[in-house]
This record gives C-alpha cells, structure tokens and sequence, in this order.
C-alpha cells in the first residue's frame, strides 16, 4: 500500500495522466473514507484539466462520482474541459462530444441533446465537417428517440442518412438505415422497417452491421407475433457472433435471453418450446443443456408433468453458474397481489 501511494502521489504531482490510469482501480478502491475519496476526485479533477488527452480519466473520475449518487460531480469535469477549450475549435468540438456522450452514458437524454445541438452548431458554422455533422445528427436522434419523440429522431437520421450517402461513407450509411429501421419499429410501422433492413442485408456489410440488423429484424418478426421467424433472425445473429468477438457475442445471447423472458412472461410456451433446440445444437458445452432446459421448462409451465423431471435431469448438468441463475430465476413461480375491496 504504502509504494502504491507513493506513485500516486508522484503521478499526481507529474500530472502523468497515464500512469494514474494505470493505477486507478487500485487506488481508488483502497480508499475507504467517503470523505477522503471524494477529497481525492477533486484532486484528480485538477490535474485531468492540465492532461493533454482527458477523457479516460475524466470518464473514471464520473464513473465514482456516479457511484457516489453525485452525477452532476462528474460531469462537472466535462464542462470545465468545454470551457477551457472554447479558443481552439477541433478540441471545443472534442470536449463537447464527450460532454454529450457523458450525458447519454449517465441516462440524460435531455442534457445529452443540449450538448449535441451546440456541437451541430459549431460544426455547420466553424468545421463544415460533413461526416462529422452526419454522426451528431446520428447521436441527436437516439437520444430524441430516448426522450419518446421518435419522430424527431427519424427527421434527424434521414439528414444523417442522406450526408453518408453523399460522401459514400458506407458503414455508417448502413447503420443509419438501422436506427431508422428500429425507430420504423417502435412506431409500428413493420413493412417500413422490414424493408430497411432487407436494403442492409443485400449490400456488402461488416459483422456487426449484419448482426444488428439481424436482431432488428427479429424485433419486427416477435412485433407481428411470429416468433419462428423472429427466434430464426436471432439465431442467424448468434452464428454470426461466435464468430467475431466475446463482446458481441455477449450482446446477443442477453438479447437472446432477455427475448426467451419475455415470452415466459407472456405465457407463449409453445413458442420458446419450439425452437431451443436450434440453439442447443450450436453449442458443445453446458450452453446446450440450458436451452434443452428452457425447453422442458416451457413444457413444464404449460402442464406437462413429464416436462419437470427432464428439466432437473438437464439443470444437473448446467455447470455454468450464471446459466444456472437465470434458470432459478425463471423456475420460481410468479407472485401476484390480489387486492379485495
């Protein structure tokens, strides 16, 4: 502990923002005093204002901050850095971006569109970087769409969408129609979106392009009720994350299992009954067991007394402790409060 300090202490005295990065973790979490930590933040504060590049720091500093219920003590930092940079106007742009994408990070919408709109001003007027307004009319609409005004957001990314097209910026071309698709979406306009998506899926694409539009599509198949169609979209996404990154991998199986949850609690077992084997078959380890579990599990709620022994049978052989939770989780029966008046 002692040597740990010492080389706090010496980062802080170097302004060696680097190096207090690399000992962050560590430090902070050594600190047990709420007053002493919050004593330290402050310190840190200062010395990210003099850093050269900020923002990973800053957004560590905001992550304790948020910890601590102080939100506004972490953003703070991000609009002294705005402040400190308005006479050099790539770096005003910069910390008004991280300004905006704090906000959004921290669930304010409002305050996050506040931040983006002055960055579009700043860009249209001083840089007249066109990818770079593209991509801010891009963020102004996930977060008019955050704030329920999905309207506003397809105006803002059909601007967005028409500036990648100008300027053959393919990827974001291509996740812009995305965006579109999901908000085409949320407003119940399924052929609409429908045919966004089949517009990305027969351009040439990356990975993770192809994966999103493969769970929007599955958004738009379970929205019409027709979940073989929607599990069938689910499952092409999964092959395809195997194959890229844990990451995204990770992204889709929560989707994934977030989706088979909503069923459950919607009572479509024969649903969720059907198609688990389509994903068991993927899997050479206790994943495959899970889903065989779900789908006995299915079975079982839905009244087949068989069902629950071949459940137990399947969960005895799921090692992975958090596949077993959510299986405990889903096997607890549900409570309902009757009031009699």
């Amino acid at each position: 502990m002692t040597e740990l300090k010492g080389q706090w202490e010496k980062a802080i005295a170097e302004k060696d923002c680097e190096k207090l990065l690399e000992l962050f973790d560590d430090y902070i979490d050594s600190i047990e005093d709420e007053g002493e930590l919050k004593s330290e933040l402050e310190r840190l504060k200062k010395v990210a204002l003099e850093c050269e590049d900020p923002y990973d720091l800053a957004h560590e500093i905001a992550h304790i901050y948020a910890d601590l219920d102080d939100i506004d003590g972490g953003i703070g930092l991000y609009n002294r850095l705005v402040e400190k940079s308005r006479n050099d106007p790539e770096e005003y742009a910069t910390a008004l971006y991280y300004l905006a994408d704090a906000y959004e990070h921290f669930g304010k919408p409002d305050k996050a569109i506040e931040a983006y709109e002055k960055l579009l001003k700043h860009e249209e007027e001083v840089l007249k970087n066109e990818k770079e307004i593209g991509l801010t009319l891009a963020n102004l609409a996930v977060n008019y769409d955050e704030l329920g005004e999905t309207e506003k957001a397809i105006e803002l990314m059909e601007r967005a969408r028409e500036i990648f097209e100008r300027i053959n910026d393919e990827k974001n071309h291509m996740i812009s129609l995305l965006d579109l698709a999901h908000f085409k979406y949320e407003l119940g306009d399924y052929d609409a979106a429908e045919a966004l998506i089949r517009e990305v899926l027969k351009n040439p694409r990356d990975d993770e392009v192809e994966i999103n539009a493969k769970l929007i599509e599955a958004e738009i198949w379970a929205g019409r009720e027709d979940y073989g169609r929607a599990f069938k979209a689910l499952r092409e996404a999964l092959v395809k994350a195997i194959e890229v990154n844990d990451e995204i991998f990770e992204l889709v199986f929560d989707t994934l299992v977030d989706f088979i949850e909503g069923l459950f609690n919607e009572g479509s077992y024969d649903a969720v009954a059907e198609n688990m084997e389509a994903f068991a078959e993927l899997f050479e380890d206790d994943t495959a067991y899970f889903f065989r579990a779900i789908a006995e599990m299915a079975r079982w709620k839905k009244g087949d007394d068989g069902a629950k022994k071949r459940f137990d049978e399947l969960y005895s052989k799921v090692e992975n402790e958090d596949l077993r939770s959510i299986l405990d989780e889903w096997k607890r029966p549900k409570l309902t409060l009757e009031l009699g008046l």
